[in-house]
């Protein structure tokens, strides 16, 4: 059996993984048009495995990523790769996010989340020193990893296991054929009984040569990130992280610690001008009109333009964005940061205008499509490497 895997990003390699445990037999292969892994979503994250705060309990994200951070934490140790359980807060600012506080508390203890606790002012300071806020919730199992080291260690395992890691194969045909699927770059042209689409900012493009159309499409966000100075790290312990705005799947700006010391702060979530556009300067006209043309980002654009038009505030002036950021560490200040490496979350947007917050997962006869695995699918690649495996394979 020949079993194909488009995207070397954390998931693909983590289900090409599965799939050499399962299937030893079988023909493993992992197509990538970079000359690396891990390039995109994976090699831009935050670098924090999340315990389960904040998913609607029994949704796949809530599933996967308890299960996945177990499976993590574990093969961390297996392998020697940093994983670090500093823990996080969630704070709340005023009396208003008092009742999405307990929203999150109820969340996160139906999802089987360990240790967590309510913080008072000064219990938060204990934990915190440095940070401010009328209550928290500390959840002591959020931990930081190096995402791009497990995924190259997951690139190692495929390879041993007979598995091959084809880089510099740009996917831009696939055509079914009978039972099987025909899988095209500009050079050659390879054959797979099976094929597993894990292909992060172009996942919906190579999901609809596939057959997989019209929704959801992806609307590209860019996190632009600060760091803190090396001097100013002992602001921040471990993470603390604002109460998120639930009519959105972004987090809002927090404070993250890394695995290497530093500590970033970030991100916001502007509209990105190019599918893998790290930089302002980052434009690519055909990837602008794919986002235009889609109804789904007219309808949502039209309905939260006044946040949109904050954040872009936000991203041209270092002295709002850590003035957001001061809510939570008051002593802040804009000489504390310098600038940091941004990222570009593949967010899944509906023709309605939702943006699409579960994982979406779908099968077309010999392929699966992962169409929507923004965080936290570093976390629970392993767990989601099972689940789509299991799909596939029936």
């Amino acid at each position: 059996m020949r079993i194909g895997v488009v995207g070397a990003g954390i998931l693909g390699l983590a289900v090409a993984r599965r799939l050499t445990l399962v299937r030893p037999g079988a023909r493993v292969t992992v197509l990538d048009k970079e000359d690396r892994v891990a390039v995109h979503q994976t090699g831009h994250n935050s670098g924090v495995a999340h315990a389960g705060l904040y998913y609607a309990p029994g949704s796949l994200k809530a599933t996967l990523c308890r299960r996945g951070i177990g499976l993590l934490k574990e093969y961390c140790a297996e392998r020697g790769l940093p994983y670090v359980e500093c823990g996080k807060v969630v704070v709340a600012r005023d009396e208003t996010e008092l009742a999405p506080l307990a929203e999150i508390e109820r969340r996160a203890t139906a999802n089987g989340v360990p240790g967590l606790r309510r913080l008072s002012p000064a219990e938060l300071r204990e934990v915190e020193p440095h940070a401010a806020g009328v209550a928290a919730l500390h959840s002591p199992s959020t931990a930081i990893v190096d995402f791009p080291a497990v995924a190259r260690a997951f690139a190692d395992d495929v390879t041993a296991a007979g598995g091959e890691v084809r880089l510099g194969f740009e996917v831009v045909g696939l055509r079914r054929v009978g039972e099987r699927v025909t899988v095209s770059s500009p050079a050659e042209e390879l054959t797979f009984d099976l094929l597993v689409v894990c292909a992060g900012l172009q996942s919906d493009r190579v999901a609809r040569l596939a057959g997989d159309f019209p929704a959801p499409a992806i609307v590209p966000f860019r996190g632009e990130y600060y760091r803190l100075r090396p001097g100013r790290t002992d602001l921040v312990r471990g993470l603390i992280y604002p109460v998120p705005d639930p009519r959105y799947p972004f987090l809002g700006v927090h404070f993250t610690r890394r695995v290497d010391g530093g500590v970033d702060v970030g991100p916001n979530a502007v509209l990105a001008l190019a599918r893998e556009g790290y930089r302002w300067r980052d434009v690519r006209p055909a990837d602008v009109w794919d986002t235009l043309r889609w109804p789904g980002f007219r309808r949502l654009a039209r309905r939260h333009w006044r946040t949109g038009l904050k954040e872009m505030y936000g991203s041209a002036s270092r002295r709002a964005f850590v003035a957001e950021a001061r809510a939570f560490v008051p002593e802040l200040t804009a000489g504390d940061v310098v600038a940091a490496p941004a990222g570009v979350r593949a967010q899944a947007v509906d023709p309605d205008g939702s943006l699409v917050d579960d994982f979406r997962i779908g099968r077309l006869g010999p392929v699966v499509t992962v169409r929507n695995a923004p965080s936290p699918a570093a976390t629970s690649s392993l767990a989601i490497a099972e689940h789509v495996v299991d799909r596939l394979l029936g």
